[in-house]
């Protein structure tokens, strides 16, 4: 599974953006009564944008939209942004990761929601790339899931990206995972598994086991990317090796490690030759990296 390019859709950053605004300012064109009242419409400045944590960035990519779409709603000209390091870079605390420069009332209505996805993001960020640190030399890599923050999923599976771990599914519609739930109402995973494949033939299939005679019915029904669910490290390498054996009848089969996973386990978990590791933590449990816009006086 190759790891997606490290960009953001247009179309999807701009909507983010958006609603981000609107939170803080209403509706468009909205207004800040605090910036508006207390900063001049033509007073110029600039601002440094400085990472208070070590850490990994990400989101950088957000801040040319948040302060073209400001700039817009202040009718004012657009700031000018020099980007100091790029998202996915590693940074001490002090690094000065942007210099902003334009009219001071469009700095400050942008700085609380540009640091909020910064932020959020380097902490996404940071957070994979302690997993995928762990997991260096092993041949597994780290994936994420969708216990993601609602309206974020596209940025804080970017940020993953960025911290060297790779996008699972983007959700329910592009890839079938069939899971505990499923194989209830179904009445079995084959049955299962056949149903996806006859209503959704185009469409990839991962099925959940948390078993080794689930795994082996997965297989016989055609099954090739098995999760392997709240498995101990026992049941993991024997579930592992009875699949391998049986590749050259199947042929390849994906295998990831689920539920349960934690830092100090990885490469235990990785030494039984699992594929993948899926952590939800890397982005329901990721803390924020501090980031702060910091006025430094006029341009230059």
């Amino acid at each position: 599974m190759a790891a997606p390019e490290r960009t953001l859709a247009p179309d999807v950053l701009a909507d983010l953006v958006r609603r981000a605004l609107d939170e803080d300012l209403g509706p468009a064109p909205g207004r800040d009564v605090t910036t508006q009242a207390t900063v001049a419409p033509g007073q110029q400045g600039a601002a440094h944008l400085v990472a208070r944590q070590p850490g990994v960035v990400a989101g950088l990519a957000v801040a040319p939209e948040v302060l073209g779409q400001v700039a817009t709603r202040l009718s004012v000209a657009r700031p000018a942004l020099d980007l100091r390091v790029q998202d996915g870079a590693t940074v001490t605390a002090g690094t000065v990761m942007a210099v902003v420069t334009g009219p001071v009332q469009a700095l400050l209505v942008a700085e609380r929601t540009l640091l909020n996805l910064v932020s959020r993001a380097s902490g996404v960020a940071t957070h994979t790339h302690r997993w995928a640190q762990a997991l260096a030399g092993t041949g597994a890599t780290v994936l994420d899931t969708r216990k993601t923050t609602p309206g974020l999923r596209d940025l804080e599976k970017y940020a993953v990206r960025c911290g060297g771990g790779e996008n699972k599914r983007m959700g329910l519609h592009d890839v079938a995972m069939v899971k505990d739930n499923h194989v209830a109402a179904a009445g079995g995973v084959a049955r299962a598994v056949r149903a996806v494949r006859d209503r959704f033939p185009d469409v990839p299939v991962q099925v959940e086991v948390d078993t080794l005679d689930q795994a082996v019915e997965a297989l016989d029904v055609g099954a090739r990317f098995l999760l392997l669910d709240n498995m101990p490290t026992p049941l993991l390498t024997q579930v592992v090796a009875t699949v391998r054996a049986r590749e050259p009848q199947t042929g390849p089969v994906v295998l990831e490690a689920t539920g349960n996973l934690t830092l100090d386990r990885a490469r235990e978990v990785a030494a039984t030759g699992v594929d993948h590791l899926s952590v939800g933590a890397l982005t329901h449990s990721s803390p924020i990296i501090d980031v702060a816009l910091d006025l430094v006086g006029s341009p230059g």
